[in-house]
């Protein structure tokens, strides 16, 4: 038994090599496979099914109060609430004809009618400052509201400033004109108005010559369009002088 025990250790000496210099970086290159490949296997998407990994779930956006929110479902729409015959239609015709089954637009306009309401001097009053004032009140708020939603939409915000820089101008005039007025559309739109900063620009060399030269190229504008003015000035008045002589002879001539 020794002996066949001796035999076996020289045969397994004469197998063997000894390592060279690249045995160690084998050796660890091959551990670090077999931890890539067992650090797979763990994070493997079977895995984490398995071990009873769920999605992250996403948060609901919060109902943001609207200025829609003071009309009562029951109102019906601008369209059919003057028609006569819809006190006799059924319920289910009259809810369909109200708001709770009407669109955002059809909302939107019913409430700039109310602010119109508020604020026209008289009731076939359509084109006013105030009017206007009304209506671009209820296009900033709409657009506001959308842009809460939906921060990112540049064409809304777009229409939105400039619906807020048209309304500065118009109350910027009432002020200047018709103090009262202008505070008794302030208060009835619930509009906070603010003077604007006073505006300074530090005047250089560069902007003073820019100036002049714009002013020199609009009186020469000016200049080049005075005579056809001047002709479309005298049609006008020709055409007034004849129109006013044909009405005094046809007051003068019996009928």
């Amino acid at each position: 038994m020794l002996l066949l025990g001796l035999r076996a250790a020289l045969g397994w000496a004469r197998s063997c090599r000894l390592p060279g210099p690249g045995w160690s970086r084998a050796v660890s290159g091959a551990l670090r496979l077999q931890e890539t490949r067992d650090r797979r296997s763990v994070y493997s998407p079977l895995v984490q099914t398995a071990r009873g990994y769920v999605r992250p779930v996403k948060k609901r956006k919060q109902a943001l109060p609207s200025h829609l929110d003071d009309l009562p479902p029951t109102m019906l729409k601008k369209d059919y609430a003057n028609v006569p015959i819809i006190d006799k239609v059924d319920d289910v015709v009259k809810r369909l004809l109200s708001l709770e089954m009407a669109s955002q637009r059809e909302k939107v306009k019913i409430k700039t009618q109310q602010l119109i309401e508020k604020v026209r001097r008289t009731p076939s009053d359509n084109g006013s400052f105030e009017v206007q004032t009304a209506i671009l009140t209820a296009k900033i708020q709409t657009h506001r509201e959308h842009l809460q939603m939906h921060p990112k939409d540049k064409s809304n915000r777009r229409r939105m400033l400039m619906a807020i820089d048209r309304r500065k101008k118009l109350l910027k005039y009432l002020r200047r004109t018709r103090y009262e007025t202008f505070e008794h559309t302030c208060k009835q739109l619930g509009i906070q108005y603010t003077l604007p900063p006073l505006y300074c620009r530090r005047m250089t060399r560069r902007w003073a010559a820019k100036k002049a030269f714009c002013l020199k190229v609009f009186n020469e504008v000016q200049k080049l369009k005075a005579p056809e003015r001047l002709k479309q000035r005298r049609e006008w008045q020709a055409k007034a002088r004849a129109r006013k002589e044909q009405t005094l002879q046809s007051e003068g001539t019996p009928v």
